[in-house]
């Protein structure tokens, strides 16, 4: 599907690490060019029509993103570095001042390091108590486990629509439902969800979205904090400077711009979100839609033909999404990628970032095959034919 528009499809290669950063189409490339080539300077500084210009892409953009995810305002979108820059933003400008001591924070182990190591981060810091919503034996869990989990300290959860291993679908509507029944906040890691399907913030009611431009055909160094107009008025900046400021004076005196100026201190990436909202009208010209429907029917297709290999395991196979997690019996997961590296083959490997998840899957390294919407069913019969080749052991030892 669109395979002409993205020139990295043109080196030969098969790309099956989509999870961790996506090709660029040309629209968003030549956007970017058209940045540094016409009208390359500042935004918020100048009175001369090429600094406005560059002020107009940027709210553009930003109208475009607000309405990708359906936000009530534009002052509700927050351009961040990515989808890490803007949980550490979430968790330690708000809920650093939000939590008190003995207040518990609900996770899972098949959290990305980018939604742990901030609240371990913040849980030394405050006291705060950190416990997991256990998973079931697909590494899973539904409303009952989470109900289960939640106690009269917890105040907050933070989890992923899609985890980036197991690849489930969240149920975040009931989850959230749930959730403020209780008076409990939830943070929604969307980095895996918003590039693969339709994430409605008012239908789904989410308090906090942080999801990064790369992973969405867009380009790497933007991504977006989302929060409720209510949360961002309370939210304290953890960087100050240049920008974010009304004024301030030699004697500490100072006032702060409001939101989302507040947290966008210094000299934005520019380029980079200009060309975001390219990614943006891409995406909707295709539709989320059918990029999940077509996702689920090349996971389907790789499943079927990967059980029929030897020696292959699947840890997801009933997952959702386009995210297959597996290993090859008696192969280190790495060995395998670099294997498959050689026939131009690019899947991931390792622990995918998900180090705690471990403790479920019972073993720390694992191929990652993360599919888009310009895979195909060839490629994964290519796949599947060098999976199957019957001296693969004797070529990788």
């Amino acid at each position: 599907m669109n395979r002409e528009d993205f020139p990295m499809l043109k080196h030969n290669i098969i790309y099956f690490d989509n999870g961790a950063t996506t090709f660029k189409p040309y629209s968003v490339i030549q956007k970017l060019c058209d940045y540094y080539t016409n009208y390359s300077c500042n935004a918020h500084r100048g009175d001369y029509k090429f600094s406005l210009k560059v002020d107009e892409e940027i709210e553009n953009t930003r109208s475009l993103v607000k309405n990708f995810i359906n936000a009530k305002s534009n002052r509700e979108i927050i351009f961040t570095s990515g989808a890490t820059d803007a949980l550490n933003k979430i968790i330690f400008g708000y809920f650093k001042n939000y939590l008190s001591s003995g207040d518990e924070v609900l996770l899972t182990k098949a959290e990305h390091a980018s939604n742990v190591l901030p609240w371990f981060e913040l849980a030394e810091e405050k006291n705060l108590v950190i416990n997991y919503i256990p998973l079931n034996t697909e590494f899973t869990f539904d409303l009952e486990d989470l109900k289960k989990s939640v106690t009269e300290k917890t105040k907050v959860i933070s989890i992923a629509h899609v985890t980036n291993v197991v690849g489930d679908i969240r149920d975040i509507k009931k989850i959230i439902e749930f959730a403020h029944s209780k008076d409990i906040l939830v943070i929604v890691d969307g980095a895996q969800s918003v590039p693969h399907i339709k994430v409605d913030v008012q239908d789904l009611d989410i308090d906090f979205l942080a999801f990064s431009a790369h992973k969405m055909c867009g380009p790497t160094g933007v991504g977006v904090l989302y929060g409720k107009e209510e949360f961002l008025n309370n939210i304290r900046p953890i960087e100050y400077g240049g920008g974010m400021n009304a004024m301030f004076s030699y004697d500490g005196i100072r006032r702060y711009s409001n939101i989302p100026t507040l947290l966008e201190a210094g000299t934005l990436n520019i380029a980079d979100i200009v060309a975001f909202s390219e990614t943006i009208k891409y995406l909707n010209d295709i539709g989320l839609d059918k990029i999940h429907e077509y996702e689920c029917e090349l996971k389907r297709y790789a499943i079927e033909k990967l059980e029929k290999v030897n020696d292959i395991i699947v840890y997801n196979k009933y997952a959702e999404s386009g995210i297959i997690t597996f290993n090859m019996k008696n192969i280190f997961a790495q060995d395998l990628a670099i294997y498959l590296d050689k026939y131009n083959i690019c899947v991931r490997a390792g622990n995918h970032c998900a180090k705690i998840l471990k403790d479920e899957l019972k073993i720390k390294n694992t191929c990652r095959i993360s599919l888009y919407f310009y895979n195909t069913k060839e490629e994964i019969d290519y796949l599947v034919n060098v999976l199957s080749n019957p001296n693969l052991k004797d070529e990788i030892i």
